[in-house]
């Protein structure tokens, strides 16, 4: 095993805290991670990690160690891509973001992106939690909605507005609503993300601020694909972005309602791992992404207009 290789196996266990996880992200045995943390433990005569049957922890020299490697690698990759202009970019890319989004967006251009770039391999992951870049050995995560790990470097794409949303039946029954004082006779369907949370209720504009109605609803869900279908069973309203319920709306199985009291729109953002450089094929594929964002929703790339 080379020098460089046996760094990147390193950065990854020590990025995971685990030699098994960084294998499998990887797709190397096991006894590889092991065996490159030796050589480099060797080659550098310092104990790199504090190892227990449950994890692996990085020494004082570990953490000084992973610093540098990363800088190494970086500096590797950068000069690999120097006279790389008009070459197809290849390796492997692990991404995650929001099955709609993906769903909606990002797929359905794929085909044109990995034509230009047949030697890239793209590992795409579609959730709505909020996962962890580094220990699940993603190269970059796209968010809507607010971020909170600072210790990623963040870029931001603009914002994608909300809609309000109800069925045909929702509406048969409990009327359409008009201002704010007819919610009380009205139910959302709850989201919360985390187990315990509480949804605050309705999202408006008040004139200075984004405020909140209260309100009430017979069912909470804790992801994006329930609370759209229980929308379209008529369990409440919901208030989402707008691209992940145009088909919807278009086929009229859903219908926008208060629209002069909407959500505030949520921001989309690019994050990756705090490196001195980011290697070629991460910065080609973003920089994809966020011009496809900008053209897909052009309201996103402006920043949508509060009201």
């Amino acid at each position: 095993m080379n020098h460089y290789d046996a760094m990147r196996l390193f950065v990854q266990a020590a990025e995971t805290a685990s030699f098994t996880q960084a294998a499998g992200i990887l797709g190397v045995p096991k006894a590889s991670v092991s065996n490159a943390v030796k050589q480099l433990e060797t080659r550098l005569g310092a104990r790199l990690f504090t190892r227990t049957t449950r994890r692996v922890t990085l020494t004082q020299e570990g953490r000084m160690c992973l610093d540098r490697c990363k800088d190494i690698l970086a500096d590797m990759d950068e000069l690999d891509s120097l006279f790389s202009a008009g070459k197809t970019v290849g390796g492997k890319l692990r991404v995650d973001m929001p099955h709609a989004l993906a769903c909606a967006a990002v797929i359905p251009n794929l085909p044109g992106f990995l034509a230009q770039h047949p030697d890239l391999e793209l590992d795409l992951s579609t959730t709505d939690r909020a996962v962890d870049l580094l220990r699940e050995g993603f190269d970059c995560v796209l968010r809507v909605g607010a971020v909170r790990d600072s210790s990623l470097i963040a870029r931001p794409l603009g914002e994608l507005p909300q809609i309000n949303c109800a069925s045909p039946h929702y509406l048969e029954k409990f009327g359409e609503p008009r201002t704010l004082d007819d919610l009380r006779a009205h139910r959302l369907v709850m989201y919360a993300a985390a187990p315990g949370a509480r949804d605050p209720g309705w999202q408006y504009f008040d004139g200075e601020r984004y405020a909140h109605v209260p309100m009430g609803g017979v069912l909470t869900v804790n992801g994006v694909d329930a609370y759209q279908a229980a929308c379209l069973a008529g369990l409440g309203m919901i208030q989402v972005p707008a691209y992940g319920v145009c088909n919807h709306l278009a086929s009229g199985a859903l219908r926008e309602v208060m629209s002069e009291w909407r959500a505030a729109p949520l921001p989309v953002t690019l994050l990756y791992a705090d490196r001195r450089h980011a290697p070629l094929r991460l910065r080609v594929f973003m920089q994809w992404l966020a011009d496809l964002i900008g053209q897909t929703y052009p309201a996103a790339a402006r920043g949508a207009r509060r009201p």
